[in-house]
């Protein structure tokens, strides 16, 4: 079963969310927090699985919750919640250390295989905010007709196309079959991929590919 500690300073959003994945049995709310002192507190205390973090609090921001986390080397796997589409925050969030991020009208079947998936270790970005964050990148990166700048340690075309397809979110087994390969070969490649990039995650991978042109 999954840990799950919900954050939202909404008490009607914590109970609505709650409610639904009382209904999963595989997935459980060990604690509650309803601003970010009170996340931190709870989230370094409990441990859980998986943190569903809102965006937008009292007392500072869920982007805050996972800096002051991530600085104590207690971040757990963290979804965020808002109730816009807000460019900005996901990006902020990505570089943070967040592993997803949602709008808070998604359906229990989806929210409930998304806190499986990052759990399990994949990333989840809805496609059409991160083609957007992405485009909105190489816009201010690079000026009309200039060339990206690689590394001197080059991703192949093969680690191109695969950090592409980790930009939408994919996992392994995913990449594995859109590509028609062994999910160990992609698993190769994806360490390769982290390391020629001098990062430690798929989130900063693709944050680097995008600065470097490469998505």
């Amino acid at each position: 079963m999954l840990r799950i500690v919900l954050v939202d300073d909404q008490t009607l959003v914590r109970s609505g969310i709650k409610g639904l994945l009382d209904l999963t049995p595989d997935l459980k709310v060990v604690g509650e927090a309803d601003d970010a002192a009170g996340a931190i507190d709870l989230i370094a205390r409990v441990a859980p699985d998986l943190v569903l973090l809102d965006i937008r609090m009292p007392g500072g921001s869920g982007i805050e919750v996972l800096h002051a986390l991530g600085q104590r080397q207690a971040l757990p796997p963290t979804i965020l919640l808002t109730t816009f589409d807000d460019d900005g925050a996901l990006l902020d969030g990505m570089r943070a250390g967040a592993k997803g991020f949602l709008l808070k009208d998604i359906s229990l079947e989806h929210l409930a295989e998304a806190i499986r998936r990052v759990a399990a270790g994949a990333t989840l970005f809805r496609p059409g905010l991160t083609e957007r964050v992405v485009r909105g990148l190489q816009a201010a990166q690079h000026a009309p007709g200039q060339a990206p700048q690689h590394d001197a340690d080059a991703l192949t075309t093969r680690e191109i196309e695969i950090l592409r397809l980790m930009t939408g979110g994919f996992n392994n087994r995913e990449i594995a079959e859109a590509l028609h390969n062994s999910e160990g070969t992609i698993k190769n490649h994806v360490s390769s991929i982290l390391s020629k990039l001098g990062v430690r995650d798929r989130v900063r991978a693709v944050l680097r590919g995008v600065s470097l042109g490469y998505v």
